[in-house]
């Protein structure tokens, strides 16, 4: 029995360690990643054309337009998938359940450049930022809205049933016991479309919303490697970035006792 429980605790332990570790190198890791590419690509020199593309002015301009995507697409996710996964666990609304899972899975299965194309056609648009941002959000709403289901579903009854033995209402049993029981999932699913949401936002470019992708499809369509890679990278590193951004929330804003 000793040797069993010993085990566990190395295991949690380690796996803790292991956590903790990646908290501090990932971003370590990032900047290195970026800074080496940058050095390597401007300190052998670029040619003309690579150079009307390579300069401060056009690399901010693209971080700022893939930020600016990756913030809109995972606001409008928060504020669509989470009052959803909270409405369809309530016991008048179950039903609505498979309903709303099914639109999800479309938006997921379906391919992200697709859905772009489609809503940028059938709009008639000129592009931009919320053109882009809108189906995007689409295609990243299911990690959200499943895990916000699932992370309610799995709260303990007695745990419920003992809120509301001590008079507490339907919706203060909802935030003050349930929900903060779910933040670990809902955050987990958060974690995953912000990295969908940063990986899809390099198709902007197809409806003039901008991004990495420009640096990306410049570099392909005129055979500079250097924009292709530096574009590559760059939309690489903010991905991993923002992943580590989202394990720090998740252990900062997950209850304490689960931590």
């Amino acid at each position: 029995m000793t040797a069993v429980v010993e085990s566990g605790f190395s295991t949690e332990s380690g796996s803790r360690g292991a956590e903790r570790f990646r908290l501090f190198a990932q971003p370590i890791a990032v900047v290195v990643l970026v800074a080496v590419t940058l050095g390597w690509v401007f300190g052998t020199g670029l040619t003309a054309t690579e150079a009307t593309t390579l300069n401060a002015t056009s690399l901010l301009t693209a971080l700022r337009d893939h930020v600016a995507m990756t913030l809109v697409v995972v606001v409008l996710v928060v504020l669509l998938a989470v009052p959803l996964g909270v409405l369809v666990t309530r016991r008048w609304a179950r039903f609505l359940a498979p309903i709303f899972l099914a639109i999800a899975n479309i938006g997921q299965a379906a391919p992200a450049l697709g859905v772009l194309v489609l809503w940028f056609i059938v709009t008639g648009a000129v592009g931009g930022l919320w053109v882009a941002a809108l189906p995007l959000a689409f295609y990243s709403l299911l990690p959200v809205l499943r895990n916000t289901m699932v992370g309610l579903q799995q709260v303990d009854p007695a745990l419920i049933d003992a809120g509301r033995g001590i008079g507490m209402s339907s919706s203060a049993v909802l935030w003050r016991v349930e929900f903060p029981l779910a933040i670990p999932l809902i955050l987990a699913g958060l974690r995953t479309s912000l990295v969908l949401a940063v990986g899809t936002a390099t198709f902007g470019m197809f409806v003039n919303a901008g991004g990495f992708g420009l640096l990306i499809d410049t570099g392909y369509k005129l055979n500079l490697t250097k924009v292709l890679i530096t574009g590559s990278v760059l939309a690489v590193a903010l991905a991993l970035l923002v992943d580590w951004l989202g394990a720090v929330a998740e252990q900062f804003f997950g209850p304490k006792g689960l931590r």
